[in-house]
């Protein structure tokens, strides 16, 4: 980027060129307003952070250490709130992305109201969602230049030289709240024609990377939910190359997919492939099928289906919807099978949602994987539906077991007891949390770390806990001592939320057109004041 006078330089002269029409113009404010505006358009956004995601993933091939990691997000502010308190105690974003969860958009997002995680919700409001959650991020850029800029002018009038041109280096070194987000298509609602015009909308928006799921679009589940339906690979496969031929029409070359499976608890397929040899794809998806040998038609009822499968005429288990079941215990080899056939057909990321976090478990599966594809990775759901407390704490115990230590002090169908609290068992189970992520990404190949609902869980349990103060004994106290006194306290730039919605850069733009006559927000009877 060009520097901070470098840019002003450049408008005075286009200004110098308009031969006196342009004179109210001033150069520096209009580099300013150039700042704080530095991505004109979504795909401005989404190349920049391809870019960054790209680079992360080589530096995690390099060092397994050099993981990333992503909260959800259902609203702007929520995403912008995030990445302002990253650079605020971390001094930088590297590594930190956002993740646009699809089940949230459903449950708070969607005009039907909160609905399940199935694809019901208006798929248009997934691509709102990635815009709208940028144009935080923007303003969270805004706002931050905004207070250099201010003490940059007060420096000057202070004849402080130095810390002027310290202000100036931070200017020109500027580092943007603008980060990858990666964003959850579901199963692409619809056909592949369907999926291409959505992505296309969410590259824009501003995605440099999209998630899909290997589920029947109009039959999709939560992940960690029962019923989950999945399709044929040369199905899926369709989807990813719309997906891809969406970011390249965009000229996002860098565009990321990550090809979610949801094979692991999934025993139900809506479609049998056309398969027209024992090596296709076709050939070993129907082998998962549960079937049974036919010998004669006397064997088949009226209207089954019958296929030949290795030479033999077998007859798929097919449900009263019309469904076929998988055979049981074949759900790691179905996951082994989608995550190598993903990858080497056009995917870059891998996804395989589990029913517990386990690094074992999945370290298993992806050291299957990387037999065939050896740079295999994955983003990983470290999932709000998961009981963490109570699978950690069973996991130490049967580590415990198995090594032959005494466990008789600890009932397994208690372990969530708060008596354990203390225990050397729950402090054991807590380090284990502690360290997943930096375990599963030396040991299991996770790229990517997010927690799909945080957000979702923390509004909840922080407006309960108001609500149940403010209402109760402590009235205004409840809100006084529980919020305002920690945000101020803890330097959260929301105490103000004037400025922080934008009423200094409103102030300082009325300047920029008005000058004197200006009718500005800030004077001395702005309670805003009251704070600092």
């Amino acid at each position: 980027m060009a520097s901070y006078a470098s840019n002003i330089a450049d408008i005075n002269r286009l200004r110098d060129a308009k031969g006196g029409t342009w004179n109210a113009i001033n150069a520096e404010y209009a580099t300013r307003m150039r700042l704080q505006n530095r991505f004109a358009t979504g795909l401005d956004i989404a190349r920049y952070t391809a870019k960054i995601m790209r680079e992360d993933m080589t530096a995690y091939d390099a060092d397994s250490s050099q993981y990333t990691q992503s909260l959800g997000c259902w609203h702007g502010f929520v995403g912008q709130q995030k990445m302002i308190a990253i650079k605020k105690y971390f001094g930088g974003t590297k590594g930190r992305y956002l993740y646009l969860s699809g089940w949230m958009v459903a449950a708070l997002r969607s005009k039907f109201g909160p609905l399940p995680d199935q694809s019901m919700h208006e798929k248009t409001s997934v691509s709102a969602l990635i815009a709208e959650l940028y144009t935080f991020l923007k303003q969270a850029d805004a706002w931050e230049l905004n207070h250099l800029f201010r003490d940059l002018d007060a420096a000057r009038e202070a004849g402080d030289d130095a810390k002027a041109a310290s202000l100036e280096n931070q200017i020109d070194n500027y580092e943007t709240h603008i980060v990858p987000i990666i964003a959850d298509i579901d199963a692409g609602f619809g056909n592949e024609e369907a999926t291409y015009l959505l992505a296309k909308q969410m590259i824009e928006a501003g995605a440099c990377c999209i998630q899909i799921e290997n589920q029947v679009s109009d039959a999709k589940q939560c992940g960690h939910q029962d019923g989950k339906v999945t399709v044929p690979h040369e199905d899926f496969l369709s989807k990813i190359n719309a997906v891809r031929y969406a970011f390249l029409e965009l000229g996002v070359d860098d565009g990321v997919i990550v090809a979610r499976t949801d094979s692991l608890g999934a025993g139900l397929t809506q479609k049998i492939p056309v398969s027209t040899s024992q090596g296709d794809l076709a050939h070993k998806y129907n082998a998962f099928l549960r079937t049974e040998v036919i010998e004669s038609a006397a064997d088949a009822n009226e209207g089954d289906v019958i296929i030949k499968q290795d030479g033999k005429l077998v007859k798929p288990e097919r449900l009263p919807n019309g469904l076929y079941r998988f055979k049981d215990n074949s759900g790691a080899d179905r996951v082994v099978l989608d995550c190598i056939t993903s990858l080497q057909n056009g995917a870059d990321l891998l996804w395989i949602e589990t029913e517990k976090p386990h690094v074992g478990q999945i370290a298993e599966l992806v050291n299957r994987v990387r037999e065939v594809v050896p740079d295999a990775k994955l983003v990983y759901n470290n999932s709000p539906s998961f009981n963490w407390t109570l699978n950690f704490r069973q996991q130490v115990l049967d580590e415990w077991q198995a090594a032959g230590k005494d466990v008789s002090a600890y009932a397994r169908d208690q372990l969530m007891n708060a008596e354990y609290d203390s225990s050397e068992l729950a402090q054991e189970a807590d380090e284990k949390i502690r360290s997943f992520q930096a375990d599963a990404a030396r040991e299991a190949g996770i790229f990517h770390h997010l927690i799909t609902l945080p957000t979702y869980h923390t509004a909840a349990l922080s407006t309960d806990n108001l609500a149940k103060g403010y209402f109760g004994e402590l009235g205004m106290l409840a809100y006084v001592k529980g919020v305002q006194r920690e945000e101020i306290r803890q330097g959260i730039a929301t105490v103000k939320h004037q400025d922080m919605a934008g009423s200094n850069i409103g102030d300082d733009h009325k300047e920029y057109f008005s000058g004197e006559q200006a009718l500005k927000a800030s004077g001395e009877d702005n309670t805003m004041n009251q704070f600092g």
